[in-house]
């Protein structure tokens, strides 16, 4: 069972953008992979493995930050994760993802409540271990309830 979030991670991660929302952002070192999703969308024992509220109206967070190695897809690294997320009207709530462990995998999750239609924008700031400096990492993202 405890594979099976970064099974799908990898699994939504590996889909067109139109499809999962994942996304990537380059900066030259490391790679940040990040997606935001519908809880909906989690098959019910990944949402149960990982206490995750299972709702049309939760959305998740999912962050992993990659170091280059060359000839490799790169080296997850343990980071710091923190943000903002605000919705059109202003409306802002913070994010502090917690990090998952798995194998060599290394990620973070962070819940947070979505309504129909909200278009959300996302900052973040990443701060792989061992650098001063954060990485900011900047999307939006509509959200549709069925």
């Amino acid at each position: 069972m405890r594979g099976l979030l970064v099974c799908w991670s990898l699994l939504l991660m590996g889909l067109p953008v139109t499809v999962s929302g994942e996304r990537s952002q380059d900066f030259g070192d490391y790679v940040v992979h990040f997606n935001a999703l519908g809880t909906r969308l989690l098959p019910p024992e990944i949402t149960s493995a990982y206490n995750i509220q299972r709702s049309p109206y939760q959305g998740l967070l999912n962050v992993a930050v990659l170091r280059r190695v060359l000839g490799t897809t790169g080296e997850p690294v343990i980071a710091e994760v923190s943000g903002t997320i605000t919705n059109l009207t202003g409306q802002q709530s913070r994010v502090s993802p917690r990090e998952i462990r798995e194998g060599t995998a290394i990620y973070y999750i962070d819940t947070f409540r979505i309504n129909h239609e909200d278009m959300l924008d996302f900052d973040l700031s990443v701060r792989p271990q061992g650098e001063t400096q954060p990485l900011q990492v900047h999307f939006r993202q509509q959200f549709f309830i069925d």
